[in-house]
């Protein structure tokens, strides 16, 4: 199982256009800059409690997002699928040497490459 935080963190990656412009500047100082609720709130100038309500919040809005969309949860099922894609084209690319097959050779090759393109995004 993935931390929570790595799981905020793709959560921020996916959907933190949708929150407020101090919703992202809190989840973000806290999540990926790693910032305790009182550092943020001694820069900002309002209370621990108050910074954890706006990230509170923020986490709220983002899980609802990924609870009604699953993008997150497709992404993680295409990237596996396009992994065992490359992986089945390795083997036709390793076997494919006992047919002295040229096109077998490269299609598979081709198969590898785009499935590793689109791997990377």
């Amino acid at each position: 199982m993935k931390s929570q935080a790595y799981q905020m963190s793709l959560l921020f990656d996916f959907y933190g256009d949708v929150l407020t412009q101090r919703q992202k500047e809190f989840y973000d100082l806290y999540y990926n800059e790693d910032l305790s609720l009182g550092e943020i709130a001694e820069n900002s100038g309002i209370t621990r409690q108050g910074v954890r309500d706006v990230i509170v919040r923020a986490e709220s809005i983002l899980m609802d997002l990924e609870e009604k969309t699953g993008l997150i949860q497709r992404f993680h099922a295409m990237r596996e699928q396009l992994q065992q894609v490359d992986a089945a084209a390795q083997q036709i690319l390793e076997r494919s040497s006992l047919y002295e097959d040229d096109r077998i050779q490269a299609l598979a090759t081709k198969i590898i490459e785009i499935s590793q393109r689109l791997e990377k995004g």
